[in-house]
């Protein structure tokens, strides 16, 4: 059954506009920008539901922006695009069908504990990514944007997928940590590409929403322009930002995300 239609006044509008463009200003540079515009949509009336996936469909533009932006960082990255954006495709249908069809509750009360453990990953990522290095004999000296191994990146970027289309929050920061590990490259087109998957699966998780849930049309419209002007906003300032200042924003981020998430 549709949600009651909530009236838009002026400063409602305002509060979405602003929100949407700071979240897609925040999934640019880390991710977790969900948890800025959510709760904007809570608080202008939108029961959970409904401004969960109108929040999906909202910030595809804030993605597509960052991509945009982002179209330097991505050269030489076909081959890992094309594999793991399949992989996306396939985990968003998954999560997607799984929110319209289940209750959210059980995985919402787990939610903030992925994201710290996604910051703890990421944290850790330079050890971690050089003893995979040495474990299979690849040393230090192991080219640029070489991968680790195929099969556990697989593994996690599917499970990563599949959470970011049923809730999404922090799932950037997941990625990010994934990739970190288990490919050898720049945070900076470690971030681009990121984005990109985080385009692919906020686009089918919106293609599945428009269809079969609750979508909020009139405040996807206030919100997709701004978030589409944050994300290339939000590409400028952490292109600003070297590795080690980059990978201590997101994490510190990902912390407020999940205790923002804990607290309720």
């Amino acid at each position: 059954m549709p949600a009651p239609p909530v009236d838009l006044d002026a400063s409602r509008i305002a509060l979405l506009a602003g929100a949407s463009l700071v979240a897609g200003a925040v999934n640019a540079v880390a991710g977790g920008g969900s948890l800025i515009s959510f709760p904007a949509l809570l608080a202008v009336g939108y029961p959970a539901l409904t401004a969960n996936v109108t929040n999906t469909v909202a910030l595809c533009p804030g993605y597509v922006g960052g991509t945009l932006g982002y179209r330097r960082e991505l050269e030489g990255q076909r081959r890992r695009g094309v594999v793991l954006g399949l992989l996306s495709v396939v985990g968003a249908l998954l999560g997607s069908w799984l929110l319209v069809v289940s209750s959210p509750e059980l995985f919402e009360t787990i939610v903030p504990w992925l994201i710290f453990l996604a910051c703890g990953l990421l944290a850790a990522q330079p050890r971690l990514a050089a003893a995979l290095r040495r474990r299979r004999g690849a040393g230090d000296g192991a080219p640029q944007g070489r991968m680790a191994r195929w099969g556990p990146l697989i593994g996690a970027q599917f499970v990563a997928a599949v959470y970011g289309a049923y809730f999404g929050a922090g799932v950037g920061i997941m990625m990010l940590a994934i990739l970190g590990i288990f490919v050898a490259d720049s945070l900076q087109r470690l971030n681009a590409l990121k984005g990109l998957l985080s385009l692919v699966i906020n686009v089918i998780a919106a293609v599945f929403f428009a269809f079969l849930a609750d979508v909020a049309w009139v405040a996807v419209g206030v919100m997709a322009v701004t978030a589409l002007i944050g994300g290339q906003l939000g590409v400028l300032a952490a292109r600003r930002l070297n590795d080690k200042v980059l990978r201590w924003i997101v994490v510190a981020f990902g912390v407020i995300v999940g205790l923002r998430l804990l607290v309720g």
